[in-house]
């Protein structure tokens, strides 16, 4: 007793060191020499967050449950982050009763609603991708076969039988049976998909409502193109702003190939919808477009544009920031903005990251199929064939009567369904056959 009492003191004290450490780094904008060079406890914070998220989960290889410290961990350091929270308030009016009954309305604190709506909101999509992770726990229906983690833990860089089709060569390829997954197996995994793409969207549009709400950095702007024709390039320019726009036939002929292509267009369509905004915000009469463009072409263009960024967002959820959403972080100057942002982003991540491996598991079960329903048409087909090629020859009617075949010029039936005789020849006298002698009472 005595001993477990002095572990849990030794345990509280080596949280309020993490603690103090913690908070200091936050109070000295991570300059720890103290000169005042350091960042804004907006981007401290953020980093925080992220720098957390990032040490306690790193990059999650197999569905599997985490382990107790680090699930324990996580719990305790996010708690602390985002305790700064619960002291962001604005004044409300409230109504207050005097002893003499005078009803007096005054202001009082309340926490700001943006973080009272969405920091339980972001715990609670928090604590269902944790729960997702344990429910893998003691499952039987597919492994993971380690030959490739073994290999880069040894210092080899040869992919190995393990590998890969895409890019990520070190995360470990799931195993089936060889005839695939369970159906049962197979509905509840693409439940807990389903459960965690719901997550995703979640995060997804938490995290873009923040960042859309972030001012935009006199920077970004200073850096920008005088007009979105620059910006975008002719082609794409020229794309958009036709008379007839369809954005999937659009985004199918940019060649979004990698990850690199992908970010390079959303940075230029972001650009683009910034400048356009600017320009009709301003109402500049010496406008770049030329008077022929009208206010509500403008418009239009810019509502293209927010298609093409939306379907990019949903489309690639895995894609990093772009330049605005990073100049908008770093020179962020809201606490509470750059909570629930890079709140909302940490669990955007982790959700995309078990999506993806829960489709490696649903796709290797996919391939194992299809190659057990070949495999098993083949095996019918070889079984037949050899089948048909050791099956004694049945006896017919013509062995068993002793005649030849219609082809070989014995006994057919014809079109009338009678017995014929075809080409057969007989001889002009039966053989053995011989008159049969007739005798008469006269004889006698």
């Amino acid at each position: 007793m005595v001993r477990a009492v002095g572990n849990a003191k030794d345990e509280q004290a080596s949280d309020m060191e993490l603690m103090k450490e913690r908070f200091a780094k936050l109070l000295l904008g991570e300059d720890m020499s103290g000169g005042g060079k350091g960042v804004s406890s907006a981007l401290a914070l953020s980093n925080a967050i992220t720098n957390t998220a990032a040490s306690v989960f790193g990059e999650i290889k197999k569905l599997e449950p985490m382990a107790a410290e680090r699930k324990e961990r996580w719990r305790k350091e996010i708690n602390w982050l985002l305790s700064v929270t619960d002291h962001i308030v604005e004044f409300v009016p409230s109504n207050q009763t005097s002893k003499d009954g005078t009803i007096l309305e005054i202001m009082v604190t309340k926490q700001r609603a943006d973080l009272q709506m969405n920091i339980p909101a972001l715990r609670k999509l928090d604590s269902m991708l944790i729960d997702c992770l344990d429910t893998f726990k003691d499952q039987n229906e597919f492994f993971y076969d380690n030959t490739s983690a073994k290999d880069d833990a040894g210092g080899g860089v040869h992919k190995g039988k393990n590998s890969r089709k895409d890019d990520k060569w070190w995360i470990p390829t799931p195993k089936v049976p060889p005839n695939g997954l369970p159906d049962s197996a197979r509905k509840w995994l693409q439940s807990q998909k389903d459960s965690v793409n719901q997550v995703l969207k979640a995060a997804m549009a938490i995290n873009s409502q923040v960042l859309s709400e972030m001012e935009i950095p006199e920077s970004y702007i200073d850096s920008l193109p005088k007009n979105g024709r620059a910006t975008l390039g002719d082609s794409i320019y020229k794309s958009i702003t036709d008379d007839y726009f369809d954005p999937d036939y659009f985004l199918s002929t940019m060649g979004l190939a990698s990850e690199h292509k992908i970010l390079e267009l959303k940075n230029k369509i972001e650009a683009s919808i910034v400048i356009w905004r600017r320009k009709m915000s301003t109402k500049t009469e010496k406008s770049t477009w030329g008077s022929a463009v009208s206010m509500e072409k403008r418009e239009l263009f810019e509502e293209r544009a927010e298609t093409i960024l939306l379907i990019l967002k949903h489309r690639y959820p895995g894609i990093p920031q772009s330049s605005l959403d990073i100049s908008k972080i770093q020179y962020n100057k809201d606490v509470g903005q750059a909570v629930l942002e890079s709140y909302s982003r940490v669990i955007e991540s982790l959700a995309y990251t078990i999506l993806s491996r829960i489709q490696d598991v649903l796709q290797a079960d996919t391939v194992a199929k299809s190659n057990y329903t070949k495999e098993t048409k083949t095996n019918v087909l070889k079984e037949g064939k050899y089948a048909k090629e050791e099956a004694p020859t049945s006896m017919t009617l013509w062995d068993f009567m002793g005649w030849a075949p219609l082809d070989q010029g014995g006994v057919g039936v014809n079109k009338d369904g009678l017995m014929s005789v075809k080409d057969t020849k007989f001889p002009s006298k039966p053989y053995g056959i011989f008159p049969i002698k007739k005798t008469s009472y006269l004889e006698s």
